[in-house]
């Protein structure tokens, strides 16, 4: 057994701990009672909705890779990308420094399939970039449509929220903009820039805002159960959230998505709905995330070992 291996399986290990301990860490702060009353709160309807919006998302986030890799020159069956990110992901959303923590997974598997280091990188940086132009988008909506909850939680009137909305709103226009007319790099300072295809980065800010609108409406259905509750106030809460969590990097968001969401949504925030909405998007993902590592895991390394096999066979053969 070499050191690649040893380090590897060292990771992998460590990766099912923190996955144990992430469980208990996001559940210890409810009861049990709370849990399965937030539970049977939720008409199996509503939560059954909330899981399909939540898998979307999901699927959704899988087309960051797919176009990652197609910007790359690459190709990879749609079934290994799918697997690579939904497993990254669902630990990677609940480990936190989601960029370097699910980059980790994204490496054991990519690599296996041919890609490079450098490859990978590059995957990270793209999914990154897909990430923050989904926020910006769909966040420079909800200021605009929805100006009242944000102004209060960012303390400005709502015409100042509407000029930030309308400013955001300009980042998308101008990363697709320099994508059509710079064929190429882009050069600032001493950086430089590969911009994709202009195709390929309106299909990013296509695909990243209607990934947020996925989450929002997993987050909408819940809420919605407590209360009547506009959809665009459940966006405006979560991508709010989602931009406090992605500055601060706690795993899971925990309390920073309990904070801003019921600031923004007082009445309806029960520890209901979030507790619900956890399980659909975090708790769910994550236990088959880790499923599908061990068995991925298992099925490799038997594949592997058959090929060793296999090699010493004809070996000998030829002896």
């Amino acid at each position: 057994m070499n050191l690649k291996t040893i380090i590897w399986n060292g990771l992998l290990v460590a990766a099912l701990c923190v996955a144990g301990f992430l469980l208990y860490r996001i559940f210890r702060q409810y009861s049990l009672e709370q849990i399965v009353q937030s539970v049977r709160g939720i008409p199996f309807e509503t939560f059954a909705t909330a899981l399909l919006f939540a898998a979307a998302s999901y699927l959704c986030l899988s087309c960051f890779d797919l176009l990652a890799i197609r910007s790359l020159g690459k190709s990879l069956p749609y079934r290994r990308v799918l697997l690579a990110s939904f497993i990254s992901l669902s630990l990677g959303h609940n480990i936190g420094f989601a960029g370097l923590s699910s980059g980790a997974f994204r490496y054991r598997y990519y690599s296996r399939w041919g890609l490079t280091t450098e490859d990978v990188a590059k995957i990270i940086l793209f999914c990154g970039v897909t990430v923050g132009l989904g926020l910006i988008t769909l966040g420079g909506f909800a200021l605009i449509v929805n100006p009242a909850d944000a102004a209060r939680l960012l303390r400005l009137d709502a015409a100042s929220t509407r000029v930030f909305g309308l400013l955001a709103l300009t980042v998308p226009a101008v990363y697709a903009g320099l994508a059509f007319f710079i064929r190429g790099k882009l050069r600032l300072w001493r950086w430089s820039f590969q911009l994709p295809r202009f195709p390929i980065a309106v299909a990013q800010v296509g695909v990243g805002t209607i990934n947020f609108m996925l989450v929002s409406a997993c987050l909408h259905q819940m809420l919605a159960t407590f209360g009547d509750v506009a959809f665009f106030r459940s966006v405006t809460a979560y991508v709010l959230a989602n931009s406090a969590i992605l500055a601060t990097h706690v795993p899971g968001g925990l309390g920073v998505l309990e904070a801003t969401v019921s600031y923004a949504v007082p009445q309806q925030a029960s520890i209901g709905a979030l507790i619900a909405f956890r399980c659909a998007y975090f708790f769910i993902p994550l236990t088959l995330g880790t499923t599908l590592l061990l068995v991925s895991e298992f099925i490799f390394r038997r594949s592997r070992s058959a090929g060793e096999q296999a090699e010493e066979r004809a070996e000998a053969q030829s002896v």
